[in-house]
């Protein structure tokens, strides 16, 4: 790979952020006691470093929410109830929620390649161990383990992002990274639903185990060192770093920020675990390998989310927030429809791009919104906020379906998406002003 010159960052400024809240460079101590920024890469950088960054974002994504497509199958093996497979999905993003906070605090002093590596290699792990479950309850269990391995890889690739590129580039490498979960989203359900249809679901643990760790070798390879410097903050004790942690829910914009992502991935997971049901059943009556072909519409955020980042630097993020929403909102819509077509590429196309758009837009909020030396830690609680978003739309809907099987659950869906509109609107906003927004 060809070295990356080193270049100073932009002079361009931020519309409608104070200087003081400005991405700060960091600053290198010399020998002679002088100081120099160690300055982002210029533009978008090398290819090989985007396709690096992509990569990331896939194998990080693979394992999430793999069982979804196996759903109706497990409740037909296993004898369990339509909440109790969900469990399955909702035990990865419950595992990710309870770590995030901890892991993220964790790598803010480690090297992020390291930490993205090192978690894809024990990720891999409880992976495998999933394809020896005798019993669903050891099978949530292994689900549970791979969730708390994950936040370090996407806690570090967020941070990798903020801090290797210039405050101008970043919402586009940051779509990208993005548009790389989503082909992680849908390749994990893909292959495991496929694998689970012709051979056995075993087989799809067993073949996911073995790419993730092939993935975290090719992402040792490709991906760069850091070229700035870790950040030289005190390290603070236990007790303190949770005091610090913690501190990020007394921000108001951050607070804001946390609960809209609570509720996109409520509103993601709600949506693609239940309507597998939806449409396992008359009068759609798809197989299990059908139900994993349906998540081909997750590539849609590939195009999506880097054409939505440029929207936001138009639009501002604060629109483009509600924006992100609104197209969910008719997305829930539309899945009521009892035509395929209209439920997939109208519905369920519409949710996947108001979510990836909103994710994108939130995920460099918090780079904005949270003081320089915490911003590894405030992403980790904003992965910890939006995932228990997760582990709740994996739940509750179950209740909802009991009660009025899928209108029910798109109408509780399209409840918590209309009650973070109103937060969105209020919640991202420049620093000292009630009008400006943020681009």
């Amino acid at each position: 790979m060809p070295s990356r010159p080193v270049t100073s960052p932009g002079s361009g400024t931020l519309k409608g952020v104070d200087a003081s809240n400005r991405p700060q460079d960091h600053i290198l101590a010399t020998n002679s006691g002088q100081t120099a920024p160690a300055s982002p890469r210029p533009g978008l950088g090398s290819p090989w470093t985007l396709a690096a960054v992509c990569l990331c974002g896939i194998f990080a994504f693979l394992n999430l929410y793999v069982t979804q497509p196996m759903l109706p199958m497990f409740e037909h093996l296993f004898r369990a109830s339509k909440s109790m497979v969900s469990l399955t999905v909702s035990a990865s993003t419950l595992g990710v929620a309870i770590s995030a906070p901890f892991l993220g605090a964790i790598a803010e002093r480690m090297s992020r390649k390291r930490v993205i590596v090192l978690g894809l290699l024990l990720l891999a792990l409880p992976t495998l161990l999933a394809a020896t479950s005798p019993r669903l309850p050891l099978l949530i269990l292994w689900r549970f383990l791979q969730g708390l391995v994950m936040p370090a890889i996407f806690a570090s690739v967020i941070t990798y992002i903020g801090e290797e590129w210039s405050p101008l580039s970043i919402a586009l490498v940051m779509s990208i990274y993005v548009s790389g979960t989503a082909m992680g989203g849908f390749l994990g359900r893909l292959i495991a639903g496929l694998t689970a249809e012709y051979l056995n679901w075993r087989a799809s643990f067993l073949l996911l185990g073995l790419l993730t760790a092939a993935g975290a070798a090719l992402i040792a390879f490709i991906l760069p060192r850091e070229k700035r410097p870790l950040p030289q903050h005190p390290h603070p004790g236990l007790t303190a770093q949770i005091r610090g942690t913690l501190a990020h829910f007394a921000n108001p914009r951050l607070l804001a920020t946390y609960t809209v992502g609570f509720g996109m991935l409520f509103a993601l997971v709600s949506t693609f675990t239940y309507v597998t049901f939806y449409l396992a059943a008359p009068p759609f009556s798809l197989s299990t390998a059908a139900l994993s072909h349906l998540f081909a519409i997750y590539l849609i955020g590939l195009l999506v989310t880097p054409a939505g980042g440029y929207l936001i630097t138009r639009i501002g993020m604060r629109r483009g927030i509600v924006f992100a929403i609104l197209l969910c909102l008719l997305g829930e819509g539309l899945t009521l429809s009892h035509n395929l077509w209209i439920v997939v590429f109208g519905g369920l196309g519409l949710v996947c791009t108001g979510v990836f758009m909103a994710q994108s837009t939130a995920a460099n909020f918090v780079r904005l919104a949270a003081p320089d030396g915490t911003r590894v830690s405030a992403a980790g609680l904003y992965l910890s906020c939006y995932y228990l978003g997760g582990t709740a739309g994996g739940v509750l809907p179950g209740v909802a379906w009991n009660l009025g099987q899928w209108p029910a659950c798109v109408a509780l869906t399209s409840t918590v998406l209309l009650l973070i509109i109103g937060i969105g609107w209020a919640g991202f906003r420049a620093p000292g002003t009630s009008t400006k927004t943020i681009p």
